[in-house]
């Protein structure tokens, strides 16, 4: 089975981090596969070291009459029986041809375009019930979840982000917009006076989020930390993960967390809500409350250590029992195998 993967996504985010993995993890299991990218040269390396030859167009606007002309010709030279293709983008420049269209869903995406495949992936069954909703077949609809990596790496060194060595430290993770709702978090920090908080992350709002802080009185104790790529080192180096996103279709960043064993307190929002059994693998408060967002911050910084261990431990268990590589692979594959034949 040859598979031809297309990814038109931003410079960073959750579908692309995600992409690389599996396309790394297919070539792992003996996949034969080509892969072509928006130009990204991080994503491309990353993919180069993974043992992945990829392709970079410039997968542009309207008047990018390269891009649909390049991907075809990719196409035709790699003779795949299956194209996956990502997001709206990559999908709406996928040719018609003699092998399997599949359009992979991380989210409510308007369906029109994806009207030429045979098959869609939601990695969510959320997502998986839209898409019937808006008039899918539902035997052409696959839910296939997400994986994330479980290797451990040594914390992050808190004195090279000037973070006190025995203050509690929050960590959030994810692109500064609206949907994230790093407002809320910065609002709830005022409740968590003695906590450092680390946000890793890139995105528009950054600059209207620190100005919040530093109006909030909280600057002193907030590190922008940017886009990072050691996130199992910034993981082992907190005490509590937070994702307090408005807008949330799955939640990686809470399996992350759970794969490092690392006690969740999320928001109620659709991903994370879905998740979280609250008070046995994670914590979950209404959104867009930053007083009971930071009541349970406090309330599991400040305990004597049983309950960030037995969240941890639950969360640890979730991960273990359905968002590993070795079973999301394996659930891939058999899908892909199917299809293609």
């Amino acid at each position: 089975m040859k598979l031809l993967q297309a990814m038109a996504g931003a410079e960073f985010g959750g579908a692309e981090a995600f992409f690389t993995r599996l396309a790394i993890a297919l070539t792992r299991a003996g996949v034969e596969q080509h892969a072509v990218i928006r130009r990204n040269a991080a994503r491309s390396e990353l993919l180069l070291r993974g043992g992945v030859q990829p392709v970079q167009l410039p997968f542009g606007g309207r008047l990018d009459f390269y891009t649909p002309f390049a991907l075809k010709r990719e196409i035709k030279s790699f003779a795949p029986d299956v194209v996956l293709t990502w997001m709206n983008r990559a999908t709406s420049h996928c040719p018609t041809g003699d092998f399997v269209h599949v359009g992979r869903l991380g989210g409510y995406y308007d369906l029109k375009y994806y009207r030429n495949c045979q098959h869609l992936i939601a990695n969510t069954e959320d997502i998986s019930d839209y898409a019937v909703r808006s008039g899918w077949p539902q035997d052409r609809i696959h839910y296939l979840p997400d994986f994330v990596n479980s290797e451990r790496m040594e914390p992050a060194s808190r004195s090279q982000l000037f973070t006190p060595k025995n203050a509690p430290l929050v960590l959030a993770m994810g692109r500064l917009h609206k949907n994230k709702a790093f407002d809320v978090l910065l609002e709830a920090m005022t409740k968590v006076p003695d906590a450092y908080l680390w946000l890793a992350g890139e995105g528009p709002l950054r600059q209207e989020l620190e100005a919040q802080a530093e109006r909030l009185a909280v600057k002193p104790r907030v590190r922008f930390l940017g886009w990072r790529a050691d996130t199992a080192a910034l993981l082992a180096a907190c005490d509590v993960f937070v994702c307090p996103s408005r807008h949330e279709p799955l939640g990686n960043v809470v399996i992350e967390g759970w794969a490092q064993g690392v006690p969740v307190v999320a928001t109620d929002s659709l991903g994370p809500g879905t998740l979280i059994d609250n008070m046995n693998n994670g914590v979950l408060v209404p959104v867009d409350d930053a007083v009971q967002l930071g009541r349970a911050l406090r309330g599991v910084l400040e305990e004597d250590g049983e309950l960030r261990g037995r969240l941890g431990e639950a969360g640890h268990a979730a991960y273990l029992e359905r968002f590993t590589e070795e079973i999301v692979v394996a659930r891939y594959l058999e899908f892909l195998n199917q299809v293609a034949a």
